[in-house]
């Protein structure tokens, strides 16, 4: 027997049992944060909609291939394989794209080859920087998010170098 099942319906009882020994209006509070909710996802999903577009239509673009066909001999020179390329690409766009890519990365090269360890580096030392920028700033309702997307920039930019030195310092 599982514990977990409990743990909700403990809750439920704590927090309105605590809300009747308080001789607080339970209920119109939660309704209120219902309300709240359904104005933030209001607020949220056109610019969520239009991440998601923007991603699909830019993988569909077939702009990565060519970027990553382009930039090779640049990125032999330090020793990164082009392969992680499109990776670098997707991860500050989509979590879920470049989880994805990541993971045919690691199923293709293995997990313990160079570019396995980078792929794993970069998923846990990077973030989804434009969709946070798009999706969190937009729900308090800023709308000028150069500053933003500048800093967010050049954070992702900054663990990308970090992770390929780290990787190539304890790995290479």
């Amino acid at each position: 027997m599982s514990i977990g099942i409990y743990i909700v319906p403990v809750f439920l009882l704590v927090a309105f049992g605590m809300a009747f020994w308080n001789k607080t209006a339970a209920f119109d509070d939660f309704a209120e944060g219902a309300r709240d909710g359904i104005d933030s996802v209001k607020a949220i999903v056109p610019n969520l909609v239009g991440m998601i577009v923007g991603t699909k239509v830019f993988l569909a673009s077939g702009i990565v291939d060519t970027l990553t066909s382009w930039a090779e001999p640049f990125l032999s020179r330090f020793s990164v394989e082009a392969a992680t390329l499109p990776l670098l690409i997707l991860r500050p766009l989509s979590g879920s794209a470049s989880l994805s890519y990541a993971s045919e990365l690691i199923q293709v090269h293995g997990p313990d080859s160079m570019v396995g360890r980078l792929t794993s580096v970069l998923q846990g030392s990077s973030d989804t920087t434009i969709y946070v920028i798009t999706i969190y700033l937009a729900a308090v309702g800023i709308r000028n998010m150069r500053h933003a997307l500048k800093l967010g920039i050049i954070v992702d930019i900054i663990s990308i170098v970090l992770a390929v030195l780290f990787v190539s310092i304890f790995f290479g």
